[in-house]
């Protein structure tokens, strides 16, 4: 399975990092684009270089995408017609979609949420559109999976190896980073 991770100007750095680190740990093929310049400066002002550009990406190889949250990153994300292209494409093959923090925006934008269970930053429930927002720090309904912030973003990343890889190695990573919380 190839995982794609999108990042645009304003995202926060310890979701875009932590998912990409945690899916590269369990060997899961990993790209970074960006939207626009790369490097991409984070909304800690922390410039994260991505592998290549949307446009070189080959987009229509992903079967899986994480967005990771912030603002404006997440907005911007939201407002790339190539990100919610992919979404919907993904969604359509049976692919899984991933969101944290304010990113499940970006999911209820793309009406990959409507029948679902869904969590995001506190005060971003309003645009979860068609979901049943759960306070949890992170929610599995089918091939969605989504995230509270920051504070849960390995916990997020190791339950979208275990969708990928099995509860076995999501585990086994779980150990090896000497991850507490889950």
């Amino acid at each position: 399975m190839k995982v794609l991770v999108p990042l645009a100007p304003g995202l926060e750095e310890i979701e875009a990092v932590t998912i990409i680190d945690v899916l590269r740990r369990a060997e899961i093929e990993t790209t970074s684009v960006c939207l626009g310049e790369n490097p991409v400066t984070g909304s800690h002002d922390i410039r994260v270089y991505a592998d290549t550009d949307i446009h070189s990406a080959g987009l229509s190889s992903y079967d899986a995408i994480a967005l990771p949250g912030g603002m404006p990153g997440s907005e911007n994300l939201k407002n790339s017609p190539a990100i919610i292209s992919l979404i919907q494409d993904i969604q359509r093959r049976g692919g899984i979609t991933a969101a944290l923090c304010a990113a499940p925006m970006i999911l209820g934008h793309a009406g990959v949420l409507k029948g679902k269970r869904a969590t995001c930053y506190p005060g971003f429930q309003d645009f979860l559109t068609g979901a049943e927002y759960i306070p949890s720090p992170f929610i599995i309904d089918g091939t969605v999976l989504t995230g509270k912030g920051p504070g849960c973003a390995i916990p997020f990343a190791l339950k979208l190896v275990e969708m990928i890889r099995g509860k076995t190695q999501a585990e086994s990573l779980k150990e090896a980073m000497q991850v507490y919380w889950m």
